[in-house]
């Protein structure tokens, strides 16, 4: 399920990832990022738990195949597919 905020957020920015990465680097990756960030790594730090957030929500996307592709679909529509209430 597409999320509006998709529009703002570059998941493969906040993995340090480029759009063609394999599932396997792509695990790899958030692998080394998670235990970089982690909570219990970083006790009382809010912007590790934050950043931790962040780099969990941009794998769990970019792992799933098809949540995958609807968010490259949706980046590639860029800001023209936004609609505001008259």
């Amino acid at each position: 399920m597409a999320s509006q905020d998709w529009f703002d957020k570059d998941f493969y920015k906040t993995l340090g990832v480029s759009k063609d990465v394999t599932e396997a680097e792509l695990k790899k990756v958030y692998r080394k990022l998670a235990r970089q960030y982690h909570p219990d790594s970083n006790a009382g730090d809010a912007k590790a738990e934050a950043k931790f957030k962040e780099i969990s929500e941009a794998y769990s996307v970019l792992s799933d195949a098809t949540q995958r592709q609807e968010y490259d679909q949706v980046r590639a529509m860029g800001s023209g597919a936004r609609f505001t209430a008259p």
